[in-house]
């Protein structure tokens, strides 16, 4: 069957924002797409309806990808709803507070260390695990989410997160030369600031404009020129492609 010959893409917190986007662009693209979402059942319906119309094919599936049970239901969902997964964009992250380190209760230093490098290190070696062709699987590609926020540093904001972010573009440079013979490609993204719900989430939602005049472009980016960039990762124009970061900030 033609589906069974479409790609089938796992997108972790696509129920909103750069997720959501990157669903609906992958999906334009032709892949089918497994919604991860941790607690917004409506909000990922919706994006799987969106689609959906588009012809492709969609399931939401909940799950705190934090969690390595989570994390190989995931997988299983999408494999028996879908077929078998070739691609995974680790899209899930949270800053969840802005200030100084000093400052950071180290609760929230935790929660941001395992969803936003944890997590994306259980998501890939899962993907590894089903893709890698010397396993018996299809092959694949990984793509992950950093930030400009993993170089810069983010002081007096959150270096906590630019430090979880600098461990995603290590785990990219060292996992695409790991899986180079396994028919697996891994890149990653580096997000400029975006006008997304992450600054409200953590008690900031005017920083978009605030941090604007710092910006070369004088102006944060968008979720959809966010996933322009993973839709290019994860296609057939960047099957050269592994091991990078490809930087889209804006110009920072």
């Amino acid at each position: 069957m033609e589906d069974a010959r479409r790609p089938v893409t796992v997108v972790t917190g696509a129920s909103r924002g750069i997720g959501a986007a990157i669903a609906l662009r992958l999906a334009a693209a032709g892949h089918d797409v497994a919604v991860n979402y941790r607690s917004d059942r409506d909000a990922a319906g919706d994006v799987v309806a969106a689609v959906t119309a588009t012809g492709a094919r969609a399931v939401a599936v909940r799950g705190d990808v934090t969690d390595e049970a989570a994390v190989e239901e995931l997988f299983a969902t999408a494999q028996d709803r879908l077929g078998p997964v070739t691609g995974l964009v680790n899209n899930a992250g949270a800053t969840l507070h802005v200030g100084d380190l000093a400052d950071t209760p180290a609760s929230v230093v935790r929660e941001v260390v395992e969803l936003n490098l944890v997590a994306v290190l259980l998501c890939a070696r899962r993907a590894a695990q089903l893709m890698s062709v010397r396993r018996g699987g299809p092959g694949g590609v990984i793509v992950s989410l950093s930030s400009a926020a993993a170089t810069l540093g983010s002081p007096h904001e959150y270096v906590h997160y630019a430090a979880a972010k600098a461990g995603v573009d290590a785990m990219t440079v060292g996992l695409a030369k790991e899986l180079a013979e396994d028919g697996i490609r891994v890149n990653a993204v580096a997000a400029g600031t975006v006008r997304t719900r992450i600054h409200a989430d953590a008690g900031d939602p005017g920083r978009p404009d605030r941090v604007a005049p710092r910006i070369p472009l004088r102006r944060p980016g968008t979720a959809d020129e966010i996933a322009a960039a993973v839709a290019w990762l994860m296609g057939a124009e960047a099957t050269y492609a592994t091991g990078a970061v490809l930087r889209v900030a804006g110009g920072l």
